[in-house]
């Protein structure tokens, strides 16, 4: 036992003794490569800027100017908020927050997947010298040796002074002076108490509580910092109470339209979620973008433009009049052989409102996405453009809810019609068979594939787009379409370097095939039809004559109208409607459908977008050959054909007329048991005839 115990002990030296050692390499490695604090401490702020540029090569925004103003020309209330908020032991320790730290390190080891971070105003001023990517205890170990050389070196003053003319508020504000200018058009001397909460809250994550974009959010950030401020002693809860209720009046951003601010913005939330806010803001980045900055300004124009003919259609003032909602609209156009966004607008004006409805917007696409069904459909059933339907009452029964009776945009019904033709009038009737046949989760499946992320419920509804997706999704999904279907996911970034050239991200474009190119291509060719003859002929009417296919949607109540088409290069996808889902009528009680409201505004821009571009037709797979039918029967023409459409057929595929769906007169799906659907399928969350999409 003794002996035992004597060789516990003697490991029990030797494990300290190598510790020991271990923690002087630790301690020698570290000051040995300390950076040297500037003299003067203000200096510690000049970091590189990080700038921005276009495809072009045009820089679009640099980010880190700043006005530095001493401490003693800023108002107290701010001085105050930032150390409650930042750091409230400030005026007391001496560059490190024993208390702080000794409850981040129990966080970090005890809570599962949080790691607490425990930096001083001190430390986070002494980040200015670490510009590294990575997270590391000798790299933070170094930060708190500069805090202390730093607390030791200069005094409390000075360093808050240079830590608030470091810190960001936005990507356009950098220091207190510069954000207060930005925000409230004054001087950092004039600011009020609630005016200084609202400041203070921002720089924890300036994207997510900027003001202009999160109102409410920053409301909660500021009721937070006021809180902090009665905690610390600095006010009342009175006080706090009068300032969280005072009225705040931001002055109006700066238009940036010309350069894209919906797109920087995007780009410069993606950098801070990748690389935090300090190095977004203060590393001296250059980012390479994918925005082509003569797309960006055509599609701000076409948006411009096409809403303010709307605004005539509706009769709405000319005059901007805060008590009068207009309709908003959004653009996406992706690059179809990269995924490579091009141009991006998320909102009738920038500086009105910076909420971009191109990529947090998930409306209804309505029949904009009835092009996954069909394929689908292709895909799981074999069918052809020359298959023959009939577009009649369908009623299909759906367990644990009232049937659903989808009905058409005329309310009336066409008898037997082959699927190219019912793609290009957007037949209701006909894509709810579809649907039923496949089943809501291979159209899902189908959608998920070309891109399309956001939620989507496996209802039968979703042939008639009852889910709701962004611009941005369906013009990459569309791409896919136009790709032969091979998919490249959406890109904005195409390469980072830091600020010594070394590359920290580089887009390799690849792409990955996701669709059958000759199914797709049949598909392709039916939407080319939309264009040419059917809901979206709008397009050709207005003189766009090149190569394109594309859908219209519209959605309940005229709420939604999109038009999302593409050429063998370009995908574009158009949204326009009220942000709070009103319908979009005009004067004589006429709803505005996509064909009307969307598809003027994708055909204006397209006509500038393709000026000087070669034209390109849609690449033919081999195995495709085309055949003239007759719409009506799906068989090749005889005598008593009126007209003939062509169609895309594959080598197996001949024009006999097959009819996926023999009945004639009301169609009425049979019960769940003999359905091609799981019986256990939730319900069609309460949709009933009157409640349903339309479309052209």
């Amino acid at each position: 036992m003794i002996r035992c115990l004597r060789t516990l002990f003697y490991a029990g030296l030797a494990l300290a003794g190598l510790g020991a050692v271990a923690g002087i390499v630790f301690f020698f490695t570290a000051v040995r490569e300390l950076p040297r604090v500037p003299e003067p401490l203000s200096r510690i702020i000049e970091t590189p800027p990080t700038e921005i540029f276009a495809a072009s090569g045009e820089r679009l925004l640099v980010i880190g100017g700043r006005e530095a103003v001493p401490i003693s020309r800023v108002s107290p209330e701010f001085i105050n908020a930032v150390v409650a908020t930042e750091d409230h032991r400030f005026w007391r320790h001496h560059g490190i927050n024993k208390l702080r730290i000794v409850k981040a390190l129990g966080i970090t080891l005890f809570v599962p997947d949080k790691i607490q971070g425990a930096s001083t105003i001190t430390q986070q001023l002494a980040k200015n010298l670490f510009f590294s990517f990575k997270r590391s205890y000798m790299r933070k170990f170094r930060e708190l040796l500069v805090a202390l050389q730093i607390e030791a070196q200069f005094g409390k003053e000075e360093i808050l002074e240079a830590y608030i003319n470091q810190i960001a508020f936005n990507a356009r504000s950098h220091g207190i002076e510069q954000a207060t200018r930005t925000f409230f058009g004054k001087t950092a001397s004039e600011l009020n108490l609630a005016e200084a909460a609202l400041l203070a809250g921002l720089p924890k994550s300036p994207t997510r509580y900027n003001p202009y974009r999160h109102w409410e959010r920053a409301k909660k950030r500021q009721k937070v910092v006021l809180g902090r401020m009665v905690a610390a002693g600095y006010i009342s809860r009175a006080q706090a109470n009068a300032a969280f209720l005072t009225p705040i009046h931001l002055v109006a951003p700066r238009e940036r339209a010309d350069t894209g601010s919906y797109f920087l913005d995007m780009v410069i939330r993606d950098l801070e979620t990748t690389y935090g806010t300090d190095i977004t803001h203060h590393g001296g980045l250059k980012v390479y973008t994918t925005l082509d900055p003569r797309l960006q300004l055509y599609a701000t124009e076409a948006i411009q433009r096409g809403l303010e003919d709307l605004d005539g259609q509706l009769q709405l003032p000319a005059a901007t009049e805060a008590e009068v909602e207009k309709p908003q609209g959004a653009l996406a156009a992706i690059d179809t052989k990269s995924g490579a966004l091009r141009a991006l607008v998320g909102g009738r004006a920038y500086h009105q409102s910076a909420y971009n409805r191109a990529i947090h917007n998930q409306r209804q696409p309505g029949s904009g996405f009835k092009p996954f069904t069909y394929y689908a459909a292709f895909e799981k059933l074999d069918l052809s453009p020359a298959t023959l339907m009939v577009d009649q009452p369908v009623i299909i029964p759906v367990k644990g809810s009232a049937d659903w009776k989808p009905r058409n945009f005329n309310r009336d019904f066409d008898g037997p019609m082959v699927l190219k033709t019912a793609l290009m009038k957007s037949v209701n009737t006909v894509a709810a068979q579809l649907i039923e046949q496949v089943s809501p989760a291979s159209v899902v499946e189908t959608a998920r594939r070309c891109g399309i992320e956001s939620p989507l419920s496996p209802f039968y509804s979703l042939a008639l787009g009852t889910s709701g997706v962004s611009p941005l999704e369906m013009a990459g999904a569309f791409a896919t379409f136009s790709s032969g279907g091979v998919h490249h996911r959406p890109y904005w970034i195409a390469r980072v370097e830091d600020a010594r050239g070394r590359i920290l991200r580089d887009h390799i474009v690849s792409g990955r095939r996701v669709l059958d190119p000759v199914k797709t291509f049949q598909l392709v060719d039916m939407m080319r039809g939309v264009i040419d003859h059917g809901s979206g002929a709008v397009v050709r009417r207005l003189g766009f004559d090149r190569p394109a296919a594309g859908k219209t949607g519209t959605t309940n109540n005229h709420h939604d109208a999109w038009f999302t088409g593409f050429t063998p290069t370009l995908s574009a996808s158009v949204w326009v409607g009220f942000d709070r889902a009103h319908a979009l009528r005009d004067t004589q009680g006429a709803g505005i459908t996509g064909g009307r409201g969307a598809a003027p505004i994708w055909t204006a821009f397209m006509h500038k977008a393709m000026e000087g571009e070669p034209t390109r037709n849609f690449t033919v797979p081999a195995g495709i050959h085309f055949e003239a039918i007759d719409p009506q029967t799906g068989r090749r023409p005889d005598v008593l054909t009126r007209a003939t459409l062509q169609v895309a057929l594959t080598a197996g595929q001949t024009p006999d007329g097959a009819m996926a769906r023999g009945q004639t007169g009301p169609l009425t799906i049979p019960p769940a048991a003999g359905r091609r659907n799981d019986p256990g399928e939730p319900p069609v969350s309460g949709i009933v005839e009157e409640d349903l999409p339309l479309d052209e």
